[in-house]
């Protein structure tokens, strides 16, 4: 039996065994007023270290005209679903004295000047991903991942007395607040596919499936008698919760006819840096297409990483090469090295491009991924025209296929603003920013 009171904000709808809150209906109607074609937005942000070499990165045209350049060749499979962005600048990445590795990296999603300390009185921004989590984070059963190669803890001299926090952060929940990332591929695949029944039948899940339903019948049916109780106002307000009971009716509908979500075998720890790299790659695609969350952040490396890259044919570590100095057999294998990583990067694309959706569109084309390194060049230690990529096209909010360039050092928290728009959030300033911009 249901009993409404006037003077009360919350009442319940009951049938099967189930209660349904109607605030929490209201709730999931306002969250999902973002992408009212019912597309799922996701957001990747990918760091990669010690900066680019530029000369063989920027493309000499801009517009959809744009060739690849030597660095960028790799991605030519999702060209197409990629653009170059010139131009822009993370100012508040400079640091105070020496320390741009460190502070590059901090400043990295926030957009924000990170305090100069090795003590626990570290102080930043929150993170482009976390505006994100805030919004949808509740919409998955992860909020967010944070996701890298290496890890080390987060106190201590990491860079010219800036704290490790900011040397191996990207992701920061408050100024106070970096979340440090998951490197494990196995601690990964549980968080993934925790309660995931991989013996579970498509007899068994169109079942499931079935039974949910008839919970929402019995929903709908008190709901009906419930609605003649009421006045004009409160009824209006009942139609936009049943909203949402209609929305979750259409989720579990295409559940039965979505993309299959196969769980994988367990992957080993000892794993080289190769094959570590592409199993997080394998699982990061996973954690989109099973929808266990719909925002990441990947760091390749720590920050000023002295990586040596001999299995591509180039001695040395990767932070001493950057210091170049101008010498062309530093470029010589700085280039090498890029293409490595745009490489590696084209692999994560491509296997998110073949990811089709209920919505006609592919995974890729539903995210909005940002590709880019705490410094632009590792010898200048500049924190101008930022070398960056944004691939994907935010469910069909970004015109991807380009190449931008923007001046006046625009800051880069203006992309990101863009970025944040795909998924709902209508926030006009983040980190030094005000205003996004016209990505469309």
């Amino acid at each position: 039996m249901i009993r409404f009171n006037r003077a009360t904000r919350r009442a319940f709808l009951g049938g099967a065994g189930a209660l349904v809150a109607l605030p929490m209906l209201e709730s999931l109607r306002g969250k999902k007023a973002h992408a009212a074609d019912d597309t799922i937005r996701r957001i990747l942000a990918y760091y990669v270290p010690c900066g680019i070499h530029m000369a063989k990165w920027t493309p000499a045209s801009t517009g959809a005209g744009f060739e690849l350049t030597e660095i960028l060749q790799p991605l030519a499979n999702v060209k197409d679903k990629l653009m170059v962005v010139s131009g822009l600048a993370n100012a508040p990445a400079k640091p105070d004295g020496p320390g741009d590795h460190a502070s590059g990296t901090g400043a990295f999603l926030t957009a924000a000047h990170p305090f100069k300390t090795e003590g626990a009185n570290i102080q930043n921004g929150i993170s482009m991903d976390q505006v994100a989590a805030n919004k949808i984070g509740e919409l998955t059963r992860i909020p967010s991942l944070q996701l890298g190669l290496e890890g080390g803890g987060g106190t201590g001299n990491c860079d010219s007395g800036y704290s490790c926090a900011y040397a191996r952060n990207i992701s920061w929940a408050s100024a106070t607040q970096p979340l440090p990332k998951i490197t494990s591929p196995g601690v990964l695949f549980d968080q993934i596919f925790d309660g995931f029944d991989p013996e579970e039948t498509s007899a068994e899940k169109a079942k499931r499936n079935r039974y949910r339903s008839s919970i929402l019948d019995y929903v709908l049916a008190d709901a009906k008698a419930l609605q003649a109780k009421l006045g004009q106002t409160d009824k209006e307000k009942l139609d936009q919760y049943l909203t949402g009971v209609y929305d979750v009716e259409e989720k579990i509908k295409k559940s039965e006819t979505g993309p299959v979500c196969t769980i994988i075998d367990k992957p080993p720890e000892d794993l080289g840096f190769q094959e570590h790299l592409a199993i997080m790659h394998e699982l990061m695609v996973l954690a989109l297409q099973c929808d266990a969350t719909r925002v990441i952040t990947f760091m390749m490396a720590n920050a000023g990483s002295n990586r040596s890259y001999d299995f591509i044919g180039v001695s040395g570590g990767h932070h001493e090469i950057s210091h170049h100095q101008g010498a062309q057999s530093n470029f010589d294998k700085l280039t090498l090295i890029d293409i490595w990583e745009m490489q590696q990067f084209a692999a994560l694309l491509e296997a998110m491009d073949a990811v089709e959706e209920t919505d006609g569109r592919t995974l890729l084309e539903n995210s909005a991924v940002f590709l880019s390194s705490e410094i632009e060049d590792g010898d200048s230690h500049s924190h101008f025209n930022m070398p960056i990529l944004l691939a994907g096209t935010g469910g069909g909010l970004i015109k991807s296929g380009r190449h931008l360039s923007f001046e006046g050092q625009q800051s880069v928290g203006k992309l990101f603003l863009s970025m944040l728009q795909t998924v709902g959030v209508t926030d006009d300033s983040f980190g030094d920013a005000q205003g996004a911009l016209d990505l469309s």
